[in-house]
């Protein structure tokens, strides 16, 4: 395997220059830890989540979707155990009073921001953002933002049974924003204070547990080898016993090899019947459920899949990324899969004579559902590099033959080859495009 050629400075850079993502609130001077995506990030993310949809709905077990609210009671994070548990060490230095998370410096050596070893006692820092609902404030009006999603699945899972007749197995899902107020954001996307996640959580008798967590692994893993990600820099990490939850039965990190190390990707989770049954003891409402052939109720386990949009975002521009030389020249490549890049070809006129015929294609492939874009600024040669750096598969020119051979020249963005595409056959040249890795 060839070592990456991407940086976080370049990734960084790129993001800002050519519009995926911004870091929020710039022009106050930014608020750490937070971002914005620009117009490529946003079609990046659309298309993350909706291949994300996809996979989940189709396997023979019924996954549904739901879209939980972003506040929640402190009933509901005290019976999931956020209040008491969901915390990070924290230490500041009594000299330059900067903070860290106590596990991301050595204590034995001197602050790595100042030089000085004056290190405060390490204590707990619960992450969750606090806020207040209605004009008064006392115990019985405060709230929280989700630190993650998977909260609204639990305690809907008998609504969802009830009012959608569905029957265990099956999964529940959901794509939403989760906030964490992250002592130390850091390495970009990677951790965030807002952020996305894509959740789902399998429901299942407890004896089938372990063969659902088996299969939803190799499920996991098959599906970003979809995404086109090099799967010489994916791999699967069981964890320790003394890693688990005092819950969980068994837990799979999906991880990929970033320029900073293996990270985690993806949580996998077998987490028994923990969940229900702290919402069925806390709420005082039984979650069980009735087993006709048994005639006996039982308490169903749960399979988690857990992934960031964002964490995902950054892993597919650190695989994307590549240089090479053209022309005496550094050239930057995005190298997406087809399926993945924001847009999947650019539409170019020649000459600013050719341009309204030109356009005419661009509209008819816009118009039938195809992620493009009208490409007309600077010389083709400028065109071709943009389009590179932004990921786009393929380039289709409509230049002076087209007026007699009714073809427009596909100049391919990893092999810089060219080739000649009747205007005809543009929609199947580009369905085959998509599917061809």
């Amino acid at each position: 395997m060839s070592a990456s050629k991407a940086t976080l400075e370049k990734i960084v850079s790129l993001c800002k220059r050519r519009g995926f993502v911004y870091q929020s609130g710039e022009i106050y001077g930014g608020l750490n830890g937070v971002y914005d995506c620009g117009p490529l990030g946003a079609l990046l993310k659309h298309t993350i989540k909706n291949r994300w949809l996809t996979h989940m709905m189709s396997f023979a077990e019924e996954v549904v979707l739901v879209d939980g609210s972003l506040l929640g009671s402190a009933d509901v994070w005290k019976a999931s155990g956020h209040l008491d548990n969901f915390s990070d060490p924290m230490v500041d230095c009594m000299q330059c009073k900067k903070r860290y998370r106590a596990d991301d410096v050595d204590l034995e050596k001197n602050c790595p921001s100042c030089g000085n070893k004056q290190w405060t006692a390490v204590r707990q820092f619960n992450l969750m953002f606090k806020t207040e609902l209605g004009a008064m404030s006392d115990a019985t009006s405060a709230a929280y933002l989700r630190p993650e999603t998977a909260q609204a699945i639990f305690i809907n899972f008998k609504n969802v049974m009830s009012s959608f007749r569905v029957k265990v197995p099956f999964g529940i899902a959901q794509i939403g924003k989760a906030f964490r107020n992250e002592i130390t954001p850091k390495q970009f996307l990677f951790r965030m204070r807002e952020f996305e996640q894509m959740e789902m959580e399998f429901f299942c008798k407890g004896e089938d547990a372990a063969r659902f967590f088996d299969l939803w692994v190799a499920r996991r893993k098959q599906f970003f080898l979809g995404l086109g990600i090099n799967p010489e820099r994916i791999r699967l990490r069981p964890h320790a016993s003394d890693e688990l939850a005092h819950y969980s039965k068994a837990c799979i990190d999906v991880e990929y090899e970033f320029p900073f190390g293996f990270k985690e990707l993806e949580g996998i989770a077998n987490r028994a019947d923990f969940d229900l049954s702290q919402h069925s003891k806390h709420s005082g409402k039984d979650l069980g459920v009735f087993d006709e052939a048994t005639k006996s109720s039982y308490m169903p386990h749960v399979v988690e899949c857990s992934v960031g949009v964002d964490r995902l975002f950054l892993t597919l521009l650190f695989d994307a990324y590549d240089e090479d030389e053209v022309d005496g020249e550094v050239r930057t490549v995005l190298r997406f899969h087809p399926a993945v890049a924001p847009y999947t070809a650019a539409i170019m006129p020649l000459s600013n004579k050719l341009t309204e015929k030109a356009e005419k294609i661009f509209l008819d492939l816009k118009a039938k559902g195809y992620r493009v874009q009208f490409d007309d600024g600077g010389s083709i040669g400028k065109r071709y590099r943009r389009q590179d750096e932004i990921g786009t598969p393929v380039c289709l020119t409509y230049d002076f033959e087209t007026e007699t051979d009714g073809m427009v020249t596909a100049r391919n963005r990893d092999t810089m080859k060219q080739e000649r595409v009747a205007i005809g056959d543009i929609q199947g040249y580009l369905d085959r495009l998509m599917i061809s890795k």
